[in-house]
């Protein structure tokens, strides 16, 4: 398995980790237990999300796909009250 996304901490490779097996992937996540080790500090660039090498290249994709749709959000799904 090699990296496929470098995450900011455990919940967002998670995330990721589930909308890859969401889509056929096979995915894990490595290095989320490493954050503990640091305290109060934050731990980044340690935890990432791990595929098979065969389907990384569409993996990629997937991800950057999803983190397109986060940019083009128009926010219509928060309740008026909250804008």
């Amino acid at each position: 398995m090699i990296p496929v996304f470098d995450a900011l901490d455990s919940i967002e490779a998670h995330s990721i980790k589930i909308h890859l097996i969401g889509n056929g992937i096979e995915a894990r996540v490595g290095g989320d237990y490493l954050q503990g080790a640091m305290g109060e500090l934050p731990a980044l660039g340690m935890v990432r999300v791990f595929v098979a090498e065969a389907d990384a290249v569409r993996a990629k994709k997937i991800i950057q796909e999803l983190y397109n749709k986060v940019e083009e959000d128009d926010g219509s799904w928060i309740p008026p009250e909250l804008r």
